[in-house]
């Protein structure tokens, strides 16, 4: 089983840009599929982006067109590029990765990062 650390959140401003990294070591097939979550205060975790190792992507309705996930495979490494960011944006964001090719829902991930704060002020 593989293990995620986040890091690059923060606080910026509305329609300023922020990239994060998930760091996974362990085996690469814990990682066949590697997601973002969001979860804001009092509201349930929810679905930002997932991408394959072969690069399949999905997105959230709420962050297409804004956001971009990517991977480095030789690193084991995730990426969420979060462009024009809005206040509603706010909440800790979690990586999270499954060796399940159709993983898609919260409940389908084992693996999961520590989380990183982002804060978009209006």
């Amino acid at each position: 089983q593989a293990q995620l650390a986040e890091s690059g959140g923060g606080l910026v401003q509305a329609g300023d840009s922020l990239r994060l990294s998930c760091a996974a070591s362990g085996r690469a097939s814990s990682t066949t599929i590697m997601a973002w979550f969001c979860q804001a205060p009092g509201k349930e975790r929810k679905f930002v982006a997932s991408m394959s190792r072969g690069g399949v992507t999905y997105y959230a309705d709420s962050v297409k067109g804004r956001f971009t996930m990517s991977r480095d495979n030789a690193k084991n490494t995730a990426y969420l590029q979060m462009n024009s960011l809005k206040p509603e944006d706010t909440a800790v964001y979690y990586c999270a990765a499954s060796s399940w090719y159709n993983a898609r829902a919260a409940q389908d991930f084992v693996t999961w990062g520590q989380g990183t704060q982002v804060t978009v002020s209006s």
